[in-house]
């Protein structure tokens, strides 16, 4: 069952690992990442810093979608992160049942637009945002889960 599918650009850190999996009683970290599960050192790294009670798995986007689409993930309580709106976009096209997105952080770079204190967007990704919003999708802003809900529109 998923429980969140979330955008951070940090993917597991501190506030995943514990605020969130905790808030959300989750029992399995999905990353859904196309570089990380090419990097030996940023896989170990990332599941170093979960606790030893919470599975992570990492796979690239689209074997996510396959994981989730063949019921082998339904079993845990998923929380799935992702490191951009792009990779979010990908993933909740190839899933239908999700129905909300968690926006975290995502970091400044030259060219993207600041929309919330800590979400920064390139253009085509905001355009993802809207259409997933237009398509039904709650999307909601929220660093920590003790962070007042800020819903995108």
């Amino acid at each position: 069952m998923i429980k969140l599918i979330r955008v951070d650009h940090r993917l597991i850190h501190g506030q995943v690992a514990l605020s969130w999996t905790n808030s959300i009683k989750a029992d399995c970290i999905l990353v859904a990442n196309d570089a990380v599960v090419n990097d030996p050192l940023q896989k170990a790294t990332l599941k170093m810093a979960c606790p030893h009670n919470i599975k992570v798995v990492i796979k690239n986007v689209e074997d996510s979608i396959k994981a989730i689409q063949s019921g082998k993930t339904e079993k845990y309580k998923l929380f799935i992160v992702v490191g951009s709106v792009g990779d979010a976009y990908k993933l909740i096209s190839g899933v239908p049942e999700i129905e909300k997105l968690n926006l975290g952080g995502t970091k400044a770079r030259e060219g993207t637009k600041n929309i919330s204190k800590a979400i920064n967007v390139f253009p085509g990704e905001e355009e993802q945002l809207k259409e997933l919003a237009a398509n039904g999708i709650t999307i909601e802003i929220q660093q920590v889960p003790t962070d007042t809900i800020v819903n995108y529109k």
